[in-house]
């Protein structure tokens, strides 16, 4: 049977966006269906690189692996776009304790961890207007990813190529084949889903994260600060704030709790004028172990999913393990095979 793309792709979130593009630079075809829905995680998220879980000073799964592969795509990725998306920035961790101070000491002896931290100082006028009565960190080889222009990008690459289509597939839409699927006259030998938390698969968890744009005049930060949340800075004293955590009716949108949370999170390290630009929800798609999901789902479906908080450091990577199995046959890493939870 012949095809008219070599995959079909639902979803153009992070995962759809690096999805795409890793298929499209194995001279593979894919078709992307995606449209704009209330909750999408991918297009409010703030986008840090970052390869270590700071509420225990301990690295993230796999995160030297995880963070070569991730600057090296986006790097390519820029490259290749008329845009520019991706940031080198140093990530400072202002220590709320002097317990917090001596742990981060500690860590920085071990061998692997050693290799992503540093004790500082960052010479930066912003940080130094932020209190410090103990001190601060530095995790090295981190970035800034602009999801908003790198999504974007994606998306103005795929219209110009004819390879997406703007609507929802409801799950009527789809034509399953002996040989393959079929949407909207689009076929493929497989249907990979990359919906998020718009489509339940056995493990997903989804979880709302809320957080700020805001104004802060005069605060002239050029690093990414994190003390309980993130304070990433965009330019032109705008900074992004994140993000909250919930797990509980996760698709009401913006909450005043989360709004409130934020803003004394701000306070706590600027005591300056705060003008609140906006303030966004989405919903995550995590997993009940806090692994990515993928794999096959039947024998022209698959899924590429769960990569919760840490998606923008996980999904070159599983990108391009999900296609290794799915058109090289290569095994699935047993860590992130969907059908752990089956």
């Amino acid at each position: 049977m012949s095809f008219t793309h070599d995959a079909i792709i639902i979803g153009q979130g992070l995962a759809g966006t690096v999805l795409s593009e890793t298929l499209s630079r194995r001279g593979l075809r894919a078709m992307v269906f995606d449209a704009p829905r209330h909750g999408r995680a991918s297009w409010v998220a703030a986008g840090v690189v970052n390869p270590m879980v700071l509420r225990r000073t301990v690295a993230s799964w796999r995160a030297s692996e995880m963070l070569a592969i991730a600057g090296a795509f986006y790097r390519e990725m820029e490259l290749g776009s008329e845009s520019s998306f991706f940031t080198s920035m140093p990530l400072v961790e202002i220590f709320p304790t002097a317990q917090e101070a001596a742990i981060w000491q500690l860590r920085m002896r071990d061998p692997e961890l050693g290799r992503m931290l540093a004790a500082g100082p960052v010479n930066d006028a912003g940080l130094a207007r932020m209190p410090q009565p103990y001190g601060h960190g530095v995790v090295l080889r981190c970035a800034w990813l602009n999801m908003q222009v790198m999504l974007l990008a994606q998306r103005e690459r795929l219209l110009r190529t004819g390879n997406l289509d703007e609507r929802v597939v409801e799950e009527s839409d789809i034509r399953r084949t002996s040989a393959g699927m079929e949407i909207h006259g689009r076929t493929a030998p497989i249907l990979i889903r990359c919906s998020g938390p718009f489509r339940q698969v056995a493990g997903l968890v989804p979880v709302r994260g809320e957080g700020l744009t805001v104004r802060l005049p005069g605060l002239s930060l050029s690093c990414m600060v994190h003390r309980g949340a993130f304070i990433v800075p965009v330019g032109d004293d705008i900074y992004r704030v994140g993000a909250t955590f919930a797990w509980d009716d996760v698709w009401s949108g913006p909450t005043d709790d989360g709004r409130l949370t934020m803003l004394d999170r701000i306070k706590r390290l600027w005591s300056g004028e705060i003008e609140v630009l906006e303030h966004w929800a989405g919903v995550r798609p995590a997993s009940k172990d806090r692994r990515p999901i993928l794999g096959r789902m039947g024998p022209h479906e698959a899924v590429l999913t769960g990569l919760g908080s840490r998606g923008v450091l996980l999904a070159p990577w599983c990108a391009s393990h999900l296609a290794d199995h799915v058109f090289e046959g290569k095994p699935l890493d047993p860590e992130v095979d969907a059908s752990r939870f089956a």
